[in-house]
């Protein structure tokens, strides 16, 4: 008979280490879920902020260069087109290495999202 007591001792504290072991696992997923949440958060708020204000500088750079030219060339509407067209070529240059950028933000996003 105390084997039988002796089984159904360890069987209950095999079941409570069990128990103990998913309650935990669960927390830390819980606390890991929103480490990965708050940074995101943090980050896009991050470049929300500083992307806008560098938008904004861009853009008065921007008017300024184009004004500029156009006094150095004697018509303002010259120096707007040359201002836009240096921004396309700046656009067509970003666009044909966005698989680089890609890469670039999923290498960074991987190292804090699988950071354990």
């Amino acid at each position: 008979m105390e084997f039988f007591e002796n089984l159904n001792e360890a069987s209950d504290k095999l079941g409570d280490a069990g128990k103990t072991y998913v309650e935990k696992s669960q927390e830390y997923y819980k606390l890991k879920v929103f480490q990965q949440v708050s940074d995101s958060i943090s980050m896009i708020t991050k470049i929300v902020i500083i992307g806008g204000l560098l938008f904004t500088a861009l853009i008065f750079l921007a008017f300024a260069l184009a004004i500029y030219l156009g006094d150095l060339l004697g018509s303002q509407s010259l120096g707007y087109v040359i201002t836009a067209g240096l921004i396309i070529v700046i656009a067509i240059i970003f666009y044909i290495s966005r698989r680089k950028i890609d890469n670039i933000v999923i290498r960074r996003m991987s190292t804090n999202f699988f950071d354990v």
